[in-house]
């Protein structure tokens, strides 16, 4: 789901709690752009994140996001939460029922976690999309929870490119 400009956000298994977080969010995103004049930093944003869902422990939201964007110097940033707001920013994360099944491979071919003789090489925004792809279409397969679908975002220095990706054709 879309937030603004530079930055999306994804959730996993129970939509009406995640938008009744979204909805909360969009609301202090405009907020804080009509008292400052500008739009709130993606960093910023992502720590709004981490304390409502703290905040929020005792009755939580229970929804496992991950927050994606480009930061104020134009790099690409990933963070990954639990219920409670516990947070990381990453390289890159999974979420969900597939999570077992797709953060292997991701720390395999992104990570390039336990390999000995590696060579780093980051992937090209369309290798990265096929390999999202091939993930989440081997999860698909092998978990009967993984939905029919995924949103798939790209996110750029020009903004949240969104596309909606068949998992399951029966």
């Amino acid at each position: 789901m879309q937030i603004n400009r530079q930055m999306c956000f994804g959730y996993e298994w129970n939509a009406s709690r995640h938008f009744g977080l979204t909805k909360n969010l969009r609301s202090m995103l405009q907020m804080y752009e009509h008292n400052n004049g500008k739009p709130m930093s993606t960093p910023a944003i992502a720590q709004w994140l981490s304390n409502t869902l703290y905040f929020k422990r005792f009755f939580p939201y229970y929804t496992f996001n991950v927050l994606g964007g480009v930061d104020d110097a134009g790099v690409g940033c990933c963070w990954s939460y639990d219920a409670v707001g516990s947070h990381e920013r990453c390289k890159y994360s999974s979420s969900g029922t597939g999570q077992q099944l797709i953060q292997p491979l991701l720390d395999n071919q992104v990570g390039h976690k336990n390999q000995i003789r590696a060579i780093e090489v980051d992937l090209t925004a369309d290798e990265a999309e096929d390999l999202i792809k091939d993930a989440l279409t081997s999860a698909g397969e092998r978990d009967i929870y993984t939905g029919d679908y995924a949103d798939i975002a790209r996110v750029d220095k020009n903004g949240v490119h969104l596309s909606k990706f068949e998992l399951k054709f029966d």
